[in-house]
C-alpha cells in the first residue's frame, strides 16, 4: 500500500524549513525585543478548558481525542448498554454521550485559552503584567484548502493583566509593524471594537440570542459581499429591516476622522459604542505620533472575529499588496475569559500570527529570494580514516567559524562523493588525500566556477570563503 498522510497536513522539505525557521526567528527575536517572554503548553488539553470559548462553530471544529486501551473498550461497552436502555435518545444526546464516554480530551485549537488556562494555574508563580509568547502547532478539524489546514503553526504574543491599558494595543501593532518590516512584507492592520458592534447590534434592533450570528455573518462582508451577507442573516432570523439600519456603516469607506463622526452621531445613546469610539480614537491618535514602517492602520467596522471570547479592540492583518489574500494575522482583547477559569478582574490582549500563511504569501510575493539565506557550505572527500582524522581539524575549525562542513560518511568512489556536493547544493569541496598530508597542502574545488587550487594554510583557505559570504 502506497503510504500517504492525513488531509491538511504536509511534509516541509529542507529548503521549505529553512524559510519557515527564517520566520520563526524573524518573529522571535522582535517578539523578545518587545519584552515577551516564552512559554509551551501541551499539545492535548482537556475538552472542558477548550469547549464553550470560541462559539459553536468553533467547538464544532475541536479534534477530539479518543480515550485508549482497555478503558475504551470498557467505555464502548457502557456507552452501548445506555443507549439500548434509553430507546428516546436523540441525535444530540447521543453526540453528548460520544464525547463524554470515549473522549475527555483533545487538540488545542488555538493558543491563546491554552495561555489563560496556564496564567490561571500558575498565577501565584507569575509576575504581572505577563508578557509571554509561543510559537507552537494548532489543529482544526477544518476542511482542508489552500491557505487552511488542520495542522498549522500560530506565532502568538499576549499581555495578560491586573490593569487596563490600551497602551498594550499600541504596542501589539509596533510590534507587527517591526515584524513585518524585518520581513521586508509590507501589511494592513485592520482594527474595530466589539463594543461598537454591540452599539450598531441594539441601534438595529436585533434580538440578543442571535449577537453570535449577527457576528460570525458580519466577518465575511469584505469575503463574499452584502449581498451574500444579508441572504445569511436573514436565513438566521435577522430581518430586512434590522439589517438596513446598520449595513450603510459597514459600506463606509471614508478615513477615520469621518467614520467617527457618522458614528458618533449614529451610537450617541449607546454607551458601550461611545467607549469602543472612545478606545479607537485613542489608539489612532497615539499610532500617528509614534509612526509605522511598513504598516497600514485601517477602522474596518465590518470585522467582527468569530471568537466568543473577544471582548474589546480586534485586528486583522492582510499582505498591503494583496488584501484579497486570506488574513496573516489577527487578534484582539479578552477581558472576560480568565473569568471562565475562575479568575476576574483581570484583562488581556494578544496577537496571533499564522505562520503558515505568512510563509504562503511570501512566497506569492517572492520575498525570500533575497532574506532567507543558509550557511556557506563545504563537504569534505572522504579517503579513509586516517585522512579523515588529519582532516578534521579543519572541519571544527570551519564549524566554529560558521562554515557548515560535513564529511562524507564512507570512502567510497570519489566521482560520487562529488555528485553528492552537487546533487546537495554544496558550493565547495575540500579534498585532503595521503599526498596533501604529505605535502602540508589543502586541495578545494570550487564546483560553480569549476576551479580547484591548492592552499598552503587553512588561513588562506578561509579568506577565500569569506569573499563568497
Amino acid at each position: 500500500m502506497f503510504p500517504n498522510i492525513p488531509k491538511g497536513t504536509r511534509d516541509f522539505s529542507s529548503i521549505e524549513m529553512r524559510k519557515r525557521n527564517f520566520l520563526i526567528q524573524t518573529i522571535r527575536k522582535q517578539f523578545e525585543l518587545f519584552g515577551f517572554v516564552s512559554i509551551e503548553t501541551p499539545s492535548i488539553e482537556n475538552i472542558s478548558t477548550l469547549i464553550g470559548k470560541y462559539g459553536e462553530e468553533g467547538d464544532s471544529l475541536i479534534f477530539k481525542l479518543l480515550h485508549s486501551g482497555d478503558f475504551l473498550k470498557n467505555r464502548i461497552l457502557n456507552f452501548l448498554k445506555k443507549i439500548n436502555h434509553d430507546e428516546k435518545t436523540d441525535e444530540k444526546t447521543v453526540i453528548k454521550y460520544i464525547t463524554e464516554y470515549m473522549s475527555n480530551k483533545a487538540l488545542r485549537y488555538d493558543l491563546t485559552v491554552p495561555f489563560v488556562r496556564y496564567v490561571v494555574m500558575h498565577k501565584n508563580k507569575i509576575v504581572f503584567p505577563f508578557k509571554r509568547y509561543q510559537i507552537q502547532p494548532v489543529w482544526r478539524a477544518d476542511k482542508p484548502q489552500k491557505g487552511r489546514w488542520r495542522e498549522f503553526y500560530q506565532c502568538d504574543a499576549d499581555m495578560i493583566s491586573f490593569s487596563w491599558s490600551l497602551w498594550e494595543e499600541i504596542e501589539l501593532i509596533q510590534l507587527c509593524d517591526e515584524i513585518f518590516t524585518k520581513l521586508n512584507f509590507p501589511i494592513v492592520i485592520y482594527i474595530n471594537h466589539r463594543d461598537i458592534l454591540v452599539g450598531l447590534f441594539e441601534m438595529a434592533g436585533i434580538e440578543n440570542n442571535l449577537w453570535n450570528d449577527f457576528t460570525i455573518s458580519l466577518d465575511k462582508w469584505n469575503k463574499i459581499g452584502r449581498n451574500l451577507v444579508k441572504k445569511e442573516m436573514l436565513d438566521k432570523g435577522i430581518s430586512s429591516l434590522s439589517f438596513d439600519k446598520v449595513a450603510c456603516f459597514f459600506d463606509m469607506t471614508e478615513n477615520f476622522c469621518n467614520k467617527k463622526k457618522h458614528l458618533t452621531i449614529a451610537l450617541q445613546n449607546s454607551e458601550k459604542g461611545k467607549k469602543g469610539i472612545r478606545d479607537l480614537s485613542f489608539i489612532y491618535k497615539n499610532i500617528n505620533n509614534i509612526s509605522l514602517q511598513k504598516t497600514k492602520l485601517e477602522w474596518n467596522l465590518s470585522l467582527a472575529r468569530g471568537m466568543n471570547y473577544y471582548t474589546g479592540t480586534i485586528f486583522e492583518i492582510v499582505p498591503l499588496n494583496n488584501r484579497s489574500f486570506i488574513s496573516i494575522g489577527g487578534g484582539g482583547r479578552y477581558d472576560k475569559l480568565a473569568n471562565l477559569f475562575g479568575m476576574n478582574n483581570i484583562y488581556g490582549v494578544g496577537i496571533s500570527l499564522g505562520l503558515d500563511r505568512i510563509y504562503l504569501a511570501m512566497e506569492q510575493e517572492n520575498l525570500f529570494q533575497t532574506i532567507s539565506s543558509s550557511p556557506l557550505k563545504v563537504l569534505f572527500i572522504h579517503f579513509g580514516n586516517e585522512e579523515v582524522l588529519y582532516a578534521y581539524k579543519i572541519i571544527k575549525f570551519f564549524r566554529k567559524e560558521g562554515i557548515s562542513a560535513q564529511l562524507y560518511p564512507n570512502a567510497e568512489k570519489i566521482r560520487k562523493q562529488f555528485r553528492y556536493a552537487n546533487d546537495n547544493n554544496i558550493p565547495f569541496v575540500i579534498s585532503i588525500g595521503k599526498n596533501e598530508i604529505n605535502q602540508n597542502k589543502i586541495k578545494m574545488k570550487d564546483l560553480q566556477k569549476k576551479t580547484e587550487k591548492e592552499y598552503d594554510n587553512i588561513d588562506e583557505v578561509m579568506n577565500q570563503l569569506t569573499k563568497k559570504l
